[in-house]
């Protein structure tokens, strides 16, 4: 009972709150959020909970006064939700203070002392963040120093220890990056390029009975040092846009398990090209054991010092989510293509037609990676979708996605297919009130065989929505057959506040967030989500 009643008195005091606050001549602003789950046995999943109650719960206040600002972060686990790797680290904390800063910035200088986020370059050599949804928190622990000289160039560097879930790891990390803009310093009109650099270096602390030590020896590392180097060159012309970064790392362990140390290496290149409605963008990325652990000694999702994300298509349809990519941080190589065209009506600007393809796919990048010795597919989708605007009331969208991947990471040259079919319609009967409604199938003889899933969400504009769900197993050779996952609920928006009150089964798999994911397990409970700022 202590435990909800914190979390009653912390929503209702932001809650009551509707506009910035002044104290003297600063503003203060904040925010709270919780994700509170209320788990019930179902024997039907196998869903059997030692303790029922789960509370993921964070408040934030921030303070500005004209070139200083300030901020802390305190977070509440009571306990942690089920999945979320954080609760089952050594040293986990029910309650802590997650960040805090002070910072001074003004046109060419900023400082930065306490939790920093950020990231050097698109992160192949680091990136500190915060993600509720995964439950990871990776900020550093330390101090950050921009300059900036006009345009022209900007020089960055940062030192400290980073955070490992609820406490801090036994590493130190330090590194810096340079920005040269050569737009500006050549004064360019109708050419944007740029050439950046980053350098990385993680500190791994050794305990003084020297195990730590000889266990480095073992593996093949000679010091407690590694090194991880990033270039960068951007260019933009017209309507045409290329990015590259290439970046290496010294050796280390790609991953907790691995039993050896190794060099690291990675690519990374984008091309986008658009003309009036119509857009074109490539993606390629190679990663050789680039993986890089915030310490050696951690462990989970949560455990990293760089951002590697999956460079796939994200969904938000139940079937087409339903297995999402893993990427293989050891060895990998492929990318995507994603086209867009729209038709514009000029006399009725509600009618339009919207086309999308998105193809994605990725191999393994050694033949010694499975087990005939020959490069393995990982991961293959092809997908497209069509948006049609009929008139002011009623929209449509078909979406159809192939995907194939290899459940066993390369490892073996077995492979699953899933053909998923969507129709999504939303009817507006006037400017508050709507109607939307989903019809997913997927259909496939492998793994869990077929499926179908169907969602109705009824707006009530601005305040209410109300929805239900549900998705169905049909069975296959290894599937869950007859087995339905049903949800439904509401949610409630009053100024800055959204109450969120649901309550289903969800089943076990993966949850991702910016193509990085975390595994959760089945479950059945009462969620009730709750969102308010100042």
């Amino acid at each position: 009972m202590k435990q909800i009643a914190l979390l009653i008195a912390g929503t209702c005091c932001v809650a009551a709150s509707h506009a910035q606050i002044k104290l003297g001549e600063g503003q203060l602003t904040g925010s709270f959020e919780t994700n509170t789950i209320y788990y019930v046995d179902d024997s039907v999943i196998g869903s059997e909970m030692e303790d029922h109650f789960g509370s993921n719960n964070y408040l934030k206040l921030d303070y500005t006064y004209k070139n200083f600002s300030a901020g802390i972060q305190a977070d509440a686990y009571l306990p942690a939700l089920q999945g979320y790797e954080l609760g089952e680290q050594p040293g986990y904390k029910k309650f802590y203070l997650s960040s805090k800063y002070i910072q001074w910035a003004d046109r060419n200088f900023e400082v930065l002392v306490g939790d920093i986020f950020d990231q050097f370059g698109n992160g192949l050599v680091f990136r500190s963040f915060e993600d509720r949804q995964l439950g990871i928190n990776t900020s550093l622990e330390g101090i950050r120093g921009i300059y900036r000289f006009g345009n022209y160039v900007t020089v960055k560097g940062l030192y400290g220890r980073p955070r490992l879930y609820t406490d801090y790891a036994d590493s130190w990390a330090r590194g810096a990056d340079v920005s040269l803009s050569l737009t500006d310093i050549f004064g360019m009109r109708q050419v944007l390029l740029s050439l950046e650099g980053s350098y990385m270096n993680r500190h791994e602390a050794l305990d003084k009975d020297e195990t730590m030590s000889e266990h480095f020896a073992s593996v093949g590392l000679t010091t407690p040092d590694l090194n991880l180097y990033s270039g960068r060159v951007n260019f933009n012309w017209k309507n045409l846009s290329l990015r590259g970064e290439y970046a290496y790392k010294s050796k280390d362990l790609p991953t907790s398990v691995a039993a050896e140390a190794v060099d690291g290496k990675a690519i990374l290149g984008e091309v986008g090209y658009y003309y009036k409605t119509f857009s074109v963008s490539g993606t390629f990325r190679m990663l050789d054991n680039m993986g890089t652990l915030i310490s050696l000694y951690g462990s989970g999702t949560g455990n990293m010092l760089n951002y590697l994300p999956a460079l796939t298509r994200q969904y938000t349809y139940m079937l087409a989510n339903l297995n999402p990519y893993q990427v293989n941080v050891e060895g990998e190589i492929g990318g995507q293509i994603d086209l867009n065209y729209s038709l514009r009506n000029k006399r009725d600007r509600h009618r339009y037609w919207n086309f999308h393809a998105n193809v994605s796919t990725f191999y393994t990048l050694r033949g010694e990676q499975s087990q005939t010795g020959d490069r393995q597919l990982l991961w293959r989708d092809i997908n497209v979708d069509v948006e049609r605007q009929w008139n002011r009331k009623l929209k449509t969208s078909l979406l159809f996605s192939c995907q194939e991947w290899n459940p066993d990471h390369g490892f073996s040259s077995r492979t699953y297919a899933s053909n998923i079919f969507v129709g999504d319609v939303t009817y507006k009967f006037d400017r508050k009130k709507s109607l939307r409604a989903e019809v997913q199938y997927l259909f496939s003889q492998d793994y869990e065989g077929n499926w179908v899933a169907g969602l109705l969400e009824f707006g009530l504009a601005p305040k209410w929505s109300f929805f239900v769900s549900d998705m169905y197993n049909q069975g296959g050779t290894k599937g869950e057959t007859n087995k339905n996952y049903y949800n439904g609920g509401f949610s409630y928006t009053h100024n800055r506040t959204r109450v969120q009150i649901s309550y289903g089964r969800n089943r076990a798999g993966y949850i991702c967030s910016g193509g990085v994911c975390r595994y959760s397990p089945a479950y059945t409970g009462c969620n009730i989500a709750i969102t308010s700022s100042f």
